[in-house]
């Protein structure tokens, strides 16, 4: 009896021999794209331009640190700043005012962004006392006794700012007869403060 043998393309054999290389390797062919679902909406720790003019109606733009992940973050805002009061009461003035600005909840852009604040409304800020450099700030509750985010985010909010002198640092004393002391936001403190309290010394002359 006589085999009959079936001929064999050799297009179809080239095709059965990649076929069994690729799965020896592991590669699954497909012509389907693969999904990987919807870009993010909002990049994290970033946020769109607020519009010009409202900035311009709302008042005098400013910075303020929040906290996004582990780091701090400058966002801007604006608040009123008075014109009318001497050195040392507008510059009490202005840190209250971005005091406030950091106890507010973030916005919802804000939350949605990944930023957050460890500072809350119960601190508020005066001007020196008799015998302490004119441009300290004394907090309502001492330094010590912030968490270190919350600090860090008063340090670097206040040292980049009209509330301090602009040499990146900033004096502040706490309502005791402690004495004063200068905080510097280093990049270190904005990279990681919880990690890195802002750094400080002791300030003797008044």
């Amino acid at each position: 009896m006589t085999v009959r043998r079936l001929p064999v393309r050799p297009g179809s054999a080239v095709l059965g021999v990649l076929a069994l290389l690729l799965t020896g390797c592991g590669i699954r062919a497909t012509e389907v794209p693969t999904d990987f679902g919807p870009a993010p909406s909002r990049v994290r720790c970033s946020l769109a331009e607020p519009d010009a003019s409202e900035r311009a109606a709302s008042g005098v733009p400013v910075q303020v640190f929040l906290l996004c992940g582990s780091s701090l973050v400058a966002v801007d805002r604006t608040m009123q700043v008075p014109d009318t009061a001497a050195d040392s009461g507008r510059r009490a003035l202005v840190a209250q005012g971005l005091l406030d600005e950091l106890a507010q909840p973030p916005s919802a852009a804000e939350k949605q962004a990944g930023y957050t604040t460890d500072v809350h409304g119960e601190v508020a800020v005066t001007g020196p006392r008799t015998g302490d450099p004119e441009d300290t700030l004394r907090l309502s509750t001492a330094p010590d006794d912030l968490t270190s985010y919350a600090l860090a985010q008063l340090v670097c909010t206040f040292s980049d700012s009209a509330a301090a002198e602009g040499d990146g640092s900033v004096i502040l004393a706490g309502p005791s007869d402690a004495p004063a002391r200068r905080y510097s936001c280093t990049d270190e403190v904005r990279a990681r403060p919880g990690s890195n309290e802002p750094p400080s010394t002791e300030v003797t002359d008044g």
